[in-house]
């Protein structure tokens, strides 16, 4: 099976796009998680009060440095911009979206990844619609495999897991129950908290269960460009029956 890597920046109206476009040597890369957004935004120039100024209406900052290097700023933004989002977009025509975001010189920079040639020329028909689109490369990637920037985005892979579940995944990781070997039992670690045996093993193989499930995609997606299953038995290899 191909897998088909796409390229490509567009223009519309967005804050951040039009920031790195009143500032050039700007360039802000934007992730997405489940309730804001992370900026980072880095200039190898001197900012300006200006500049400083325009960043501090962005969001809240966590970070900011200006040494020898430069700008760097890492700021925590509201979901208010995406509105629409063109990630609902992506999805819709079944590809999956690599973030980050790169804005940079006016320009929004996207990459996508999807089974289907044909899913990616949709996808760029339907943004061509309503936007600026360049598309700067379209590659199909059957053979080198996945890139290394395709990263699962950390809020999809724990999508639907409670609290509970989440802690209880939590304890059991960093006590030891996965290392081989186990360095605790369901026992030790029911012990540790505040329900019975039975009460936090569910919790822990709903956990297990769910994250799984959301990993899927990304699963099979990095296991899509195998020449063979490892797992399969080649037919040459299979021993023979003897005969009675």
């Amino acid at each position: 099976m191909s897998l088909y890597e796409a390229s490509f920046r567009v223009k519309h109206e967005c804050p951040y796009r039009a920031l790195s476009e009143r500032y050039p040597d700007l360039t802000i890369r934007e992730w997405y998680l489940s309730d804001c957004q992370v900026l980072e935004i880095t200039s190898a120039e001197t900012p300006t009060d200006e500049l400083l100024a325009d960043l501090e209406e962005l969001g809240t900052i966590l970070h900011r440095s200006i040494d020898e290097s430069g700008l760097h700023v890492v700021t925590q933004a509201c979901l208010c911009s995406l509105e629409e989002s063109i990630i609902d977009r992506f999805e819709a025509h079944n590809c999956l979206y690599q973030p980050p975001t790169v804005h940079r010189q006016g320009w929004e920079h996207y990459t996508v990844i999807a089974f289907d040639e044909a899913d990616v020329r949709d996808l760029i028909r339907d943004l061509e619609a309503d936007r600026d689109i360049d598309v700067l490369s379209k590659t199909a990637i059957s053979e080198q495999g996945i890139p290394h920037s395709m990263l699962a985005p950390v809020d999809r892979l724990f999508e639907d897991l409670t609290d509970r579940q989440l802690a209880a995944l939590r304890l059991a990781l960093e006590s030891g129950y996965y290392e081989q070997p186990r360095q605790t039992s369901l026992r030790e670690l029911a012990d540790r908290t505040a329900v019975a045996r039975s009460t936090y093993e569910e919790h822990l193989r709903k956990a297990e269960n769910k994250l799984l499930t959301n990993a899927g995609e990304f699963l099979r997606m990095v296991t899509a460009t195998a020449v063979s299953d490892p797992l399969r038995v080649e037919q040459s290899r299979a021993p023979e029956r003897r005969a009675d």
